[in-house]
């Protein structure tokens, strides 16, 4: 798909990953739509880009949400041929601490928002999909999700992240597999450690120590470099069921 004719929904697309991807396909001529739940840096985002982004305030975990924001997005631009999951949330909480064991709603809450919201998004956005005209390759839409280092390697405090990211990883390619029969594929990254707003908190020498870890290029990942590999995928027509690693050959140590 070129990206000039990407229409793109992005969850979590008013910051961190998901802005670098909302301004990225608008900067290379394609449209976006900004999901997001914050509302004030989504209509400042919309304001900034004009006519080919829009806002609207969506909740991923919400069937009626997500619908309303993808029929909104359609009423808009004409149809959805694209989607980047990016909404997502984190805590670090051991299993056993020293204030007793990891709440069981915090669990849950971490697989619900990022596993439970980007299946939502995928199975709605799909059927969407499905209406598409193809294009030459027979191909109606593509699915970039965001997983992470941490469905592989996973750190003590991570145990819901790390399953709620290894849930995404694991679901990507039976579902590309099935989307494949109505021409869309779907695929997963999983960043290593990328400078994004839960950083913005961190000393600065805390955040060269991070960034330290990876072996080439040593530093954090720039939310640039995400868009651009969602631009190499939505432009590569072979790229489909896969996850790829975008950690510059980090391997997360256990604490």
């Amino acid at each position: 798909m070129e990206m000039s004719k990407c229409i793109a929904f992005v969850t979590g697309g008013a910051s961190g990953l998901g802005e670098a991807t909302v301004r990225n396909v608008v900067a290379n001529g394609g449209k976006a739509i900004v999901a997001d739940l914050a509302e004030e840096r989504g209509k400042a985002l919309e304001a900034e880009l004009g006519d080919q982004a829009l806002f609207i305030k969506t909740d991923v975990t919400s069937e009626e949400s997500v619908q309303y924001a993808l029929s909104e997005a359609i009423d808009k631009f004409g149809m959805v041929n694209a989607v980047v999951n990016c909404a997502g949330i984190a805590i670090a909480q051991k299993v056993i601490g020293r204030k007793g064991t990891h709440g069981l709603d915090a669990f849950s809450k971490v697989l619900h928002v990022n596993l439970t919201g980007t299946f939502n998004v995928i199975r709605l956005a799909g059927h969407v999909m499905q209406q598409n005209e193809p294009n030459k390759e027979g191909e109606r839409g593509v699915i970039v999700n965001t997983a992470s280092v941490a469905a592989y390697d996973g750190q003590i405090g991570q145990a819901a992240y790390s399953a709620s990211k290894g849930g995404i990883v694991g679901m990507t390619l039976p579902i590309a597999r099935e989307y494949a029969s109505f021409g869309v594929r779907v695929m997963t990254i999983a960043p290593g450690l990328f400078h994004t707003p839960m950083f913005d908190t961190l000393p600065e020498a805390a955040k060269v120590a991070l960034g330290a870890m990876t072996p080439f290029p040593k530093r954090l990942g720039y939310p640039q470099e995400y868009a651009h590999l969602v631009k190499s995928i939505v432009e590569n027509p072979m790229l489909n069921g896969e996850v790829i690693r975008l950690d510059g050959a980090i391997r997360m140590q256990p604490k």
